[in-house]
């Protein structure tokens, strides 16, 4: 092509670029060009150029639109993309309009993710030492291996995958703590598509923890407590897409774009919303039409519609269920969701410190126990641990807490007739220092005190339904009883969602490519489908084809040759 056809194409779109960056103030935008001709004159013209490119060229387009001042960010050369920073919108509408370019679109945020119950962000104080606490009481919190490795058969293809080696995987989300070992052994590289990690892409660490569990889901090295994950000798890339401010649609595309540039084999998301933007959704078709097979989860809010991007043709979208393999009531069910996957309960790495977990040690008489239980988040920590006796007070109603004197010490109250926040409440203004509920069902319960991340002025911890009766009968009987409450902080934790589930079914993806490498998408998915293990009733797509099944797939894989 002449130099100056090229030239041309690239007065066409309409970007002068201002003389001086910080005198520049404007709004990120997708461009998509309408051809490859028309963004291979862009992007030629940045990559020798820089961003501001055009911004001495002084001519209008063919069109005859007034030229606009912007500034290309980066070029997409896999999805036919600009990121461009455009002045104001009127300058947004001008680009509109060009004939070479098929849509603008502008920033948007989708909600960050999170799961459904677990600890996210909450970095241990400074008086507490990380090496110490993870040689101590991490062991057998976080170390043993999660129920859902083997709830999906990983172990059992392991051999015929060899634990995943050669498989790459792409973590979109809110990125990695490297320090984790069983992290770093794995990682292969990360890039900052967020506007709050320097600018540079450097800095992929995780300031929320959502993508540091994710990922150990998906390929932790396997440590000497057996804690692993699905796939022990995947490589995982992470692109941190996510921060405070939610996920970025441009991010996200950035994100795939460079996942497909790296000749990934899968794409984790455990992230979305009840939309997508024509940018994303162009963006995981073009992954898949390159090879690479894309994950997502099917969200959390419980009703019968897929979100996106697991909702995107083609994209196999994931559900959670729990222990007994029935559906999570979170998790999203429909028409278009394709498989389930362990997302309840779900043990995996947190950056350094920011998990919590609960140590309750109950003394009756002379006798001394450790007792299962659990925290709760915007609860008081006990970093230190504290020793209080225990008052009985029913089921903690205002009326419970009459004529008891409650004053610097622990509330003992069962769950059931009125909300965790009214028990809490009233057990403060009583001046209660702690409060321990026993459980009036089996097993422990988790979850969130306050809505609004806030933190009250108390302890609160769970114990299980048995325990919880035969202390009331002791206090009933006169006996005293002692509480030990202490919060522990730790490097691993329990999460739920079904962002939990996801990783799971990226990791079987690894171990199925590790097998056999030249399967297109289109191939694992029907693997996956073919392979799963049927759960019901289904009548309304909750369960998709099933729980899936590693052992089985990578058999498949193998007989795909």
């Amino acid at each position: 092509m002449k130099i100056n056809t090229i030239i041309r194409n690239i007065f066409s779109l309409n970007l002068i670029f201002l003389l001086s960056l910080s005198a520049f103030s404007g709004e990120r935008v997708i461009v998509i060009m309408k051809d490859q001709q028309s963004f291979r004159a862009a992007h030629q013209a940045y990559r020798s150029k820089g961003a501001f490119a055009f911004r001495s060229l002084g001519l209008k387009s063919k069109s005859g639109i007034p030229q606009i001042d912007g500034k290309i960010e980066s070029t997409l050369e896999n999805l036919n993309a600009l990121i461009v920073t455009a002045k104001d919108d009127a300058e947004i509408a001008k680009l509109g309009q060009d004939p070479s370019i098929a849509y603008v679109e502008k920033e948007i945020f989708h909600q960050a993710p999170r799961p459904v119950s677990g600890w996210l962000s909450t970095p241990a104080p400074s008086h507490i030492n990380l090496s110490v606490m993870s040689a101590s009481e991490n062991q057998g919190l976080g170390l043993k291996t999660p129920w859902g490795i083997a709830a999906v058969k990983a172990p059992q293809a392991w051999g015929a995958s060899n634990h995943g080696e050669g498989a790459r995987v792409l973590v979109l989300d809110t990125g990695i703590d490297l320090r984790q070992p069983s992290l770093k052994v794995n990682f292969e590289q990360g890039r900052d598509f967020t506007e709050e990690g320097g600018g540079d892409g450097s800095d992929f660490s995780d300031t929320i923890g959502h993508g540091t569990h994710v990922s150990g889901t998906i390929a932790a090295a396997m440590t000497e407590g057996g804690f692993t994950g699905v796939a022990p000798q995947a490589k995982l890339l992470m692109g941190r897409v996510c921060s405070g401010r939610g996920c970025s649609n441009v991010a996200v595309a950035e994100g795939i774009n460079w996942g497909i540039s790296n000749k990934v084999d899968v794409i984790s998301m455990s992230l979305g919303g009840s939309v997508s933007t024509p940018a994303e959704k162009d963006a995981v078709a073009k992954a898949i039409r390159a090879g690479v097979t894309v994950v997502a989860a099917s969200g959390n809010d419980g009703s019968n519609k897929v979100s996106y991007p697991a909702a995107l043709q083609d994209v196999i979208a994931v559900g959670a269920v729990d222990e007994n393999s029935k559906r999570a009531a979170f998790s999203q069910y429909g028409d278009e969701l394709t498989i389930v996957a362990p997302g309840v309960n779900v043990i995996s790495t947190v950056p350094l410190g920011t998990g919590r977990e609960a140590l309750v040690n109950i003394m009756v008489g002379d006798s001394v126990e450790t007792v299962n239980s659990a925290t709760f988040q915007g609860a008081r920590e006990v970093l230190n641990g504290e020793t209080n006796v225990l008052i009985d007070v029913g089921f903690g109603k205002t009326e419970d807490f009459s004529k008891k004197d409650l004053k610097g010490k622990f509330a003992l109250v069962s769950r059931g007739e009125n909300s965790f926040s009214e028990k809490v409440k009233n057990a403060i203004t009583a001046g209660a220092t702690g409060v321990v509920v026993y459980n009036n069902a089996p097993g422990l319960a988790q979850g969130a005190l306050t809505a609004d991340g806030s933190t009250l002025p108390i302890a609160v911890f769970m114990i299980e339904r048995e325990m919880g009766q035969k202390l009331v009968q002791s206090l009933n009987s006169g006996i005293e009883v002692k509480a030990n409450l202490k919060t522990l902080a730790v490097d691993f934790a329990s999460y739920q969602g079904t962002s939990m589930a996801t990783p799971h079914l990226a990791g079987v993806v690894a171990l199925i490519k590790a097998a056999n490498k030249s399967l297109k998408p289109k191939q694992v998915r029907d693997i996956l489908i073919k392979t799963a293990i049927k759960l019901g009733p289904n009548l309304n797509n909750e369960y998709g084809a099933g729980l899936v099944d590693a052992e089985a797939a990578v058999k498949a894989a193998i007989d795909a040759r």
